[in-house]
């Protein structure tokens, strides 16, 4: 899909995420009012650059769009090529996901009593402008893939830590638990706080 980018919805969605941490003390307080503007986010595509949002042909790829200046929560968009999916994995912190594009699955999981990982229930279908809540210690693991084996999805995600530094796990589909930091796809940020391209001069 080709777009002209509106970086105010990005900006705005900052700005105002910024001032919920602010006001919200609670983790569950911040997913449920943050879940409605991630919402508000996604349900327009216009605003994601470009460069931002190309697929890799043997993996997906994670670009970080924003972190916090105190590392508070981060912005990531999750480009899934035709047929791509994550390893079973966890976040340890709480997050959002917004879908923006295409579709994804999202297939929970959870700790049996006798310490085996099994499916939690069937997978969870996101399309454009649904958001998914994930909490530590609730359903803080799954696995994801794109919907689509013919066509690009992406997600947006906001994490409430700078996840690409995280310590986290991913695990075999035996529940055998391997720990590595995800990282980043990109090297540099969107620049949405150049205004004078918004506002040129007369």
């Amino acid at each position: 899909m080709s777009a002209t980018p509106h970086p105010e919805r990005l900006r705005a969605f900052i700005g105002a995420f910024a001032e919920l941490l602010d006001a919200a003390p609670r983790d569950g307080d911040r997913q449920h009012r943050g879940s409605q503007m991630l919402g508000q986010l996604v349900s327009h595509d216009d605003w994601l650059p470009d460069a931002y949002a190309q697929p890799h042909p043997e993996h997906y790829q994670q670009y970080l769009l924003h972190v916090d200046s105190r590392q508070r929560f981060s912005l990531v968009s999750f480009v899934w090529g035709p047929g791509q999916r994550t390893p079973i994995h966890d976040h340890r912190v709480w997050g959002l996901i917004g879908m923006l594009r295409g579709s994804e699955y999202s297939q929970g999981y959870q700790w049996d009593s006798d310490g085996q990982l099994r499916e939690d229930g069937p997978a969870l279908l996101l399309r454009p402008g649904q958001v998914e809540a994930l909490t530590p210690n609730h359903n803080d693991i799954h696995q994801v893939r794109n919907a689509h084996d013919d066509q690009v999805s992406i997600s947006i995600h906001v994490y409430g830590a700078n996840i690409g530094a995280v310590r986290r796990a991913v695990y075999s589909p035996e529940g055998v638990e391997k720990s590595f930091i995800s990282g980043y796809s990109n090297r540099t940020l969107p620049n949405i706080w150049d205004l004078s391209k918004e506002h040129p001069a007369p």
